[in-house]
């Protein structure tokens, strides 16, 4: 059994698929459009196989959100190297993006570090 994919609201489709494009090599399918409903999304696919669905609707409520809460954590993703870490991090971070933590190792031995995206998601980036 694997995972189909994972899939997240946001509030600005478009930024949030850019983001993934732009700093994960995400491609995009075209924008599905439900007219009734406004519901908006695209499915983004990685390298790897993996697919992550951002989608987006009117009557959505966006709350404050605590990095520490129940349901999903974050997403990681793995960059290849230590080095990659590092790199994409400092490239994270001079666009205006907050890093949670690190690079660095954690206590149970990952070499990682945190970044919060455009809409207070946590994204790991990972060896």
């Amino acid at each position: 059994m694997k995972i189909g994919h994972i899939a997240m609201y946001v509030t600005d489709l478009e930024k949030a698929k850019d983001f993934f494009c732009r700093y994960f090599k995400a491609t995009a399918n075209d924008c599905y459009h439900n007219p009734r409903t406004d519901f908006r999304s695209y499915f983004l696919s990685f390298d790897d196989g993996a697919s992550l669905e951002i989608m987006t609707r009117p009557d959505m409520k966006d709350d404050p959100k605590s990095m520490a809460r129940t349901g999903f954590a974050h997403i990681a993703f793995s960059v290849g190297s230590e080095k990659k870490v590092d790199e994409l991090t400092a490239i994270l971070q001079k666009d205006g993006y907050r890093v949670i933590s690190g690079p660095r190792i954690t206590g149970d031995g990952y070499y990682e570090s945190c970044i919060a995206d455009m809409e207070g998601n946590q994204i790991e980036l990972t060896v």
